[in-house]
């Protein structure tokens, strides 16, 4: 590949992977203008980080930005969150709060807290579609809900056993230590190791959780008295929740399976 080509899909890859991150981005804009500037009185920021979400879903669905069948994932997710977010942030928990008011929320949850999880299914789900994934060395569907289903069951279970979070991703690195993804930018296929791609999206995830924390949308016990940023070690919380997404969204798309024999392993990064 010349450096014209590389240049040009480069500059492709990155307005299609904006567009992927299109709700996920107007969130975080949200969060951080409201930090600094919000001159209503009549309701919570929350509550209007809430209800902006909503708003904006429902654009998305009117102008055909995204599919239901995105919408129904970005459902499934913010139930799935919540529960987590209700126990995570109960009395006995505490492992985050969220300091400021809100009308518009369950025990100490306030609602919109599930969209910011609902960000990452709706990233996954349109960057599936847009990039037209296939995959190489994917390990049986069965495998991967087990998985998940354990990764999810010790997000909750490690505060009062074991933390086998460790145990996990090293299952996960024997499932997936082959598997490749496939994505078309232009015409051809360009692939990569799914764990090196699921990786850098978590390392996005951790970026856009400094901001979050900083701009006061939620704060950790030890950015109660002044902000710090948030430890590298949650990289493996958000690279098992990226694990997590991947597979629930797995559940509606098809995971196309390339034959070996269409390994263009030049086009390999």
């Amino acid at each position: 590949m010349d450096l014209k080509t590389f240049g040009r899909e480069f500059w492709i890859f990155g307005w299609k992977q904006a567009y992927a991150c299109v709700f996920g981005g107007f969130l975080l804009a949200i969060m951080v203008l409201t930090r600094y500037w919000y001159p209503l009185d009549s309701i919570h920021r929350y509550d209007f980080i809430f209800l902006s979400a909503i708003l904006f879903q429902l654009l998305l669905l009117a102008t055909r930005l995204e599919t239901l069948r995105e919408s129904v994932v970005i459902i499934v997710f913010h139930l799935v969150a919540t529960l987590m977010e209700l126990f995570k942030t109960s009395d006995a928990i505490g492992s985050w709060s969220y300091p400021e008011e809100y009308l518009f929320g369950i025990g100490n949850v306030p609602l919109f807290t599930g969209f910011m999880y609902s960000a990452v299914g709706s990233y996954i789900a349109r960057v599936w579609r847009i990039f037209e994934f296939e995959y190489s060395s994917y390990p049986p569907k069965w495998q991967t809900l087990v998985l998940v289903s354990l990764i999810y069951i010790n997000f909750f279970t490690h505060h009062y056993l074991w933390d086998i979070r460790w145990l996990l991703l090293l299952v996960t690195a024997m499932l997936f230590y082959k598997t490749r993804i496939f994505y078309r930018v232009v015409s051809t296929h360009r692939s990569m190791p799914i764990l090196l791609g699921w990786f850098m999206v978590a390392l996005f995830i951790w970026f856009a959780e400094n901001i979050a924390t900083f701009a006061n949308v939620w704060i950790y016990p030890n950015q109660v008295a002044e902000w710090h940023m948030v430890s590298l070690a949650k990289l493996s919380s958000w690279f098992l929740l990226m694990l997590l997404s991947f597979v629930l969204v797995s559940l509606i798309n098809n995971v196309q399976i390339r034959g070996k024999k269409h390994v263009p392993a030049r086009q390999s990064v």
